[in-house]
């Protein structure tokens, strides 16, 4: 029990002193600038076990203790099939972080497992339906998940390159199949190398993606099966060398779409032409 009440304590300490400039203000002013809690909410942390849901848990608990304006967490975990081994670590770093967590079981991995194409499409699928059900089910307004910075660029990226769409990645976004429900993102603007810094300056060990396919891969931060994803990370790794700030560009790139300059653009899931006003517009 002391080594627990140590580890929280320590890591939340490092969260407000040594990554303050990198995890925890980033983290208030992606909250802030996006909207993301309002007075009354309640919200279902979404938690794999990974070092992101992990520390979005942490700081949505340690900004709900300064918070002006009241709302409630509740910390799910959907086992999905996990291992014994897995599901023992997840439960060691909860206790280590201080985090409540509530398990509910789920049988994703069988079925994905069985499909015969994009078992990980799939996999996330099925994954996003049931937390969505079992936070309704436990009265929430909303789910937290833990994608990052990096995710918000790869994903950019990977529509433009491989789905002939430039399509971002949004902070927040309302559920099409649960009424009520939104999506928050709250570590939004928070870079996964400095997740990684955190992680190893605590000296925590968290869970990857914990399926039949990728469990006996490398256990590597960062190490991923071979994906367009991968390629996004390598194709950045290598414009990063000439133009450090390459993230940067494309993150506010997404916050500044001049509609005005592109020959065609969808919204609400209709096709516009420029053509449709060019003459009113000359």
């Amino acid at each position: 029990m002391d080594r627990e009440l140590k580890s929280f304590q320590l890591a939340e300490q490092s969260i407000n002193k040594k990554f303050r400039k990198a995890i925890w203000n980033p983290f208030v002013a992606a909250v802030k600038n996006y909207e993301l809690i309002n007075a009354g909410d309640r919200i279902a942390v979404c938690i794999s076990g990974g070092k992101d849901s992990m520390l979005m848990a942490k700081l949505l608990q340690m900004l709900q203790r300064i918070s002006k304006e009241p709302f409630e967490l509740e910390y799910i975990v959907m086992d999905p099939g996990y291992s014994e081994k897995n599901r023992r670590l997840i439960e060691k770093n909860a206790a280590l972080l201080n985090i409540p967590i509530k398990f509910f079981q789920t049988d994703i991995f069988s079925v994905a497992f069985k499909a015969e194409k994009s078992p990980c499409y799939l996999c996330a699928r099925m994954r996003r339906g049931h937390l969505y059900a079992k936070a309704k089910e436990a009265g929430c307004n909303k789910i937290a998940l833990g994608h990052h910075f990096n995710d918000v660029i790869e994903t950019t990226l990977l529509g433009m390159l491989y789905g002939s769409q430039l399509q971002a990645m949004m902070p927040k976004l309302h559920s099409l199949n649960f009424e009520g429900m939104e999506l928050i993102r709250p570590l939004y603007r928070i870079r996964e190398d400095d997740i990684i810094r955190w992680k190893n300056y605590n000296g925590l060990e968290f869970l990857r993606c914990a399926c039949r396919f990728t469990e006996n891969q490398n256990a590597a931060d960062g190490g991923e099966s071979d994906s367009k994803r991968l390629e996004v990370k390598t194709l950045i790794k290598e414009l990063k060398k000439k133009n450090p700030d390459i993230e940067q560009s494309v993150f506010n790139s997404i916050h500044c779409v001049c509609l005005d300059t592109f020959p065609s653009y969808k919204t609400n899931g209709e096709r516009h032409s420029f053509l449709e006003d060019y003459e009113k517009r000359g």
